[in-house]
């Protein structure tokens, strides 16, 4: 196995500001994009973004206006939805703020689709949770179609569209690339059927077998994947003890927030309800390690499984852009390079 294979290291982020510990929201938002801008310079080569609904501490609703922002302070990165929840949008007017934010990026925009499964969101938006499969798979067969410049006709259950046609066209041709992922059958067929590329948070060599599977049922090739994960939050320090201890309940606020919106949806929690350090410790959701390391600990993940593009949660809820700068700046000077 090729110990230094190119991969492609991303920056995620969900622009949450909890409640106890409250931070400005437009100094949040102008720091995040301030140090995504330092990325772009610095040797990340992608960033993500993650959508939820009515959430008290702002988690990111609205991925399209972040990422035109991102795509006006940045000339190199990808920009990325890691996971723009679909059931919730328009198509076609989703396919046009696809195609201006790959304008406005000069062909740098990827999307990054998933059917959610967060209770209150399908109530808030009024649709049934039952739908969201099939909402999701017309969709996206609409998005395609648009961004390739068809004129759609589309007439179903859940949409009725009558000779659309989208404009500006994007500029990655026919489409900008889009990213599905999921461990369920119906998931794997559905990232087969419509993306150019799998992703999935803590993806394990069953799940690439079994989309690798997949590809070749399908009739598509396997050759040139584009596979993405990583580990839940892994941050590098000089200090591991100190910077564990500074973003340990900051990580337990993230974690049990996830847990408890999964098992609501009667899904796998990320990790048993975490009431203190120790038990977090023990989870192996917060990784804080020292350069060499994190190499280690990347290099062992992808020869597992052979991903394309690595990434983290980059900042632990409530804590500022400006305290995970140095881990950045350690990661970028000591860790990239070594996949390079």
């Amino acid at each position: 196995m090729n110990q230094n294979r190119k991969i492609r290291f991303g920056l995620w982020y969900d622009f949450r500001n909890p409640a106890q510990w409250r931070q400005p929201l437009d100094r949040l938002y102008r720091e995040i994009l301030d140090q995504i801008a330092w990325g772009d310079d610095n040797g990340f080569d992608d960033v993500w973004l993650s959508e939820h609904h009515f959430i008290e501490d702002g988690y990111l609703p609205s991925i399209m206006p972040a990422a035109a922002a991102i795509a006006a302070r940045t000339s190199r990165i990808r920009i990325a939805s890691g996971v723009l929840l679909m059931p919730f949008h328009n198509p076609i007017r989703l396919a046009e703020d696809i195609a201006t934010v790959d304008v406005i990026s000069g062909g740098r925009f990827e999307l990054g689709v998933g059917i959610g499964f967060k209770r209150e969101e399908f109530v808030g938006f009024g649709v049934p949770p039952k739908q969201r499969g099939a909402r999701t798979d017309q969709a996206l067969d609409i998005i395609h179609r648009a961004l390739a410049g068809e004129t759609v006709t589309f007439k179903s259950e859940y949409f009725d569209f009558q000779n659309v046609k989208v404009t500006p066209e994007p500029i990655q041709k026919p489409h900008p690339p889009i990213w599905l992922g999921g461990f369920t059958p119906p998931a794997l067929r559905r990232a087969v059927r419509f993306g150019d590329g799998f992703t999935v948070p803590g993806a394990n060599r069953d799940v690439y077998d079994r989309y690798i599977a997949e590809l070749k049922n399908a009739g598509r090739a396997t050759d040139n994947l584009r596979f993405a994960s990583g580990f839940w939050c892994l941050i590098v320090s000089d200090d591991p003890e100190k910077t564990f201890a500074e973003a340990a309940d900051h990580i337990i606020y993230q974690a049990n927030n996830y847990s408890e919106w999964l098992s609501a949806g009667g899904l796998q929690p990320l990790a048993p309800h975490l009431d203190d350090r120790e038990a977090l410790r023990q989870s192996g959701l917060l990784q804080v390690v020292d350069p060499d390391t994190a190499i280690g600990m990347i290099r062992n993940f992808t020869n597992e499984v052979p991903i394309t593009h690595f990434y983290s949660w980059t900042l632990p809820p409530g804590l500022p852009p400006r305290w995970v700068q140095p881990h950045l700046e350690l990661f970028a000077s000591k860790v990239i390079p070594a996949f390079r």
